[in-house]
């Protein structure tokens, strides 16, 4: 019997449900074992004024590190680029598309839009100034119903998220990545274990899916340099092309009013990564950032 660690959205059971599902077809039993974490429990600020980095995991980690759970499923953008020792990122399924989607009225005829993201807002911003944005929280449902409620012209969510839980048919139109490059990992999984070589690492191993992992892992890579997490003004979109890595990547301002973008090309998904996080640290992505962390 393998033990999944999981939030308890409707949006983070699918996700552990998908992965009991693929892990039952290999003949594994599991049981989902629902864990609240901080991020769930704190609704009424800014993720970004809230603590930062592993806000959604860090209750799920410590209970992989005392052996109450075998395996997490994360959504891997709520996963902090630097995990604590003794954890590793076992497999990375299939990723499904990993752009923003706007749900509700056109991004040329909003007026008000909503949000949580520090990264989604300051391009928004850039994009258009006009533009009035203000904080939106809650699971994707709610996020929903208070756009039906009209308290916002549109909103901003995860195509992936919306996507699996079969709510394709609202998005009004997916952002192009040259409008709104996605959160690092956005629409990608994390299975996370334990790292020494147990059962269920050596399990989780066969949902890994090896072009994901290359794009991730170069995403994630760029985070680690600019030493940021989900909930900064950064964004990074790797794909693959003829078996080379093509990462896209921006920094933002808070208000948008400052925006770096940079891409880099190469084989290896860390050296990629990490190059063009420090190209971009040069060219002034350090003084946006400190501006963020004093936001």
């Amino acid at each position: 019997m393998t033990v999944i660690g999981s939030r308890g959205s409707a949006l983070a059971l699918w996700q552990a449900r998908h992965v009991a599902a693929r892990l039952e077809a290999l003949g594994e039993e599991t049981r989902i074992q629902i864990i609240k974490t901080s991020g769930d429990k704190i609704q009424d600020v800014p993720l970004a004024m809230a603590g930062g980095k592993g806000l959604f995991t860090k209750e799920i980690e410590e209970a992989l590190l005392a052996g109450t759970i075998d395996l997490a499923v994360h959504s891997m953008k709520d996963l902090p680029a630097e995990l604590p020792p003794g954890l590793t990122i076992a497999a990375i399924p299939e990723r499904e598309d990993p752009r923003d989607a706007l749900v509700g009225a056109s991004l040329d005829s909003a007026g008000k839009v909503g949000t949580s993201s520090l990264r989604r807002a300051a391009q928004l911003r850039a994009f258009r100034g006009s533009l009035v944005i203000e904080t939106l929280r809650g699971n994707v449902d709610t996020r929903l119903r208070k756009l039906d409620e009209g308290r916002y012209d549109a909103i901003v969510l995860a195509a992936a998220g919306l996507r699996r839980l079969g709510w394709q048919d609202r998005i009004r139109e997916i952002i192009p990545v040259e409008i709104m490059c996605p959160a690092g990992g956005q629409g990608a999984l994390a299975i996370e274990t334990r790292a020494d070589s147990g059962p269920a690492r050596e399990l989780a191993r066969k949902l890994d899916h090896a072009e994901t992992r290359a794009a991730v892992e170069a995403e994630r890579a760029f985070l680690a340099t600019m030493g940021g997490g989900c909930q900064v003004p950064i964004g990074a979109y790797a794909r693959l092309e003829a078996g080379m890595i093509q990462l896209l990547a921006v920094v933002a301002s808070p208000d948008g009013a400052r925006i770096l973008n940079g891409d880099h090309r190469g084989a290896d998904p860390a050296l990629v990564g990490a190059q063009l996080g420090r190209r971009l640290l040069d060219q002034g992505a350090r003084e946006i950032l400190d501006q963020v962390y004093s936001y």
